[in-house]
């Protein structure tokens, strides 16, 4: 395995190596597995991304702050992280999960970065963990506005275009560039009843189609 590049992504050089290890073995590969650190991960993480909009957004109010927390700590964003740190490559995963493509299933992906997170706290405390977070999550915290309401892009966009009784926006991938560990995508986010095409970039597709989101939402505020 090598460690090293995972570590070096994390900005976190583990003084414990067999913590890192147990955080990346998965139940089905055997014991001692990764559940335990993912619950204890999962809290710290929900701490630190707590901690965090409450520093950076002085203005939202609690229910605001709830629902960017919310956003940012589920399944889906937290995948996405782990496909940025390409950390299905480290997975140990047991031979029935490796046939079916478990090294690519988002709840595995999600559950293996939040046993790193808890992995990183039994190493060298709460505010390792926290350099951790902030590092993985800094791009996704510059890109939150304030001023919208705490709901991802994609919704936002949709529920504005169905309150016009316009149909659903369309999205379609128009380039993949880089190589495999530090992929890049272009999406386009097509609303042809409004005439509209906004392109968006990120890590993953999932990334760069809420990018696409929020500038498309930009174009339909002026139509």
């Amino acid at each position: 395995m090598q460690a090293e590049r995972l570590e070096e992504a994390l900005g976190h050089r583990f003084a414990r190596p067999e913590l890192l290890h147990q955080a990346l073995t998965h139940r089905s590969h055997g014991s001692p597995h990764n559940e335990r650190f993912e619950f204890l991960g999962d809290s710290v993480l929900n701490c630190v991304v707590a901690t965090l909009l409450f520093e950076r957004f002085s203005a939202l109010r609690e229910g605001e702050l709830s629902r960017q927390r919310a956003n940012l700590v589920r399944q889906d964003t937290l995948a996405d992280i782990a496909q940025f740190l390409n950390l299905g490559d480290y997975l140990k995963l047991g031979e029935g999960e490796l046939k079916s493509g478990g090294f690519r299933r988002p709840s595995i992906l999600a559950d293996g970065l939040e046993a790193i997170i808890g992995a990183v706290y039994l190493d060298a405390g709460f505010a390792a963990a926290r350099g951790v977070i902030e590092r993985l999550y800094e791009s996704l915290l510059r890109q939150i506005d304030p001023n919208l309401s705490g709901k991802d892009a994609k919704t936002e966009l949709q529920e504005l275009l169905q309150a016009r009784k316009l149909p659903l926006p369309q999205y379609n991938l128009l380039a993949t560039r880089g190589n495999a560990h530090a992929q890049e995508f272009e999406v386009e986010c097509a609303i042809p009843s409004l005439a509209i095409s906004a392109s968006g970039v990120g890590t993953s597709r999932r990334n760069a189609e809420q990018a696409a989101a929020r500038s498309a939402i930009e174009q339909v505020a002026t139509t």
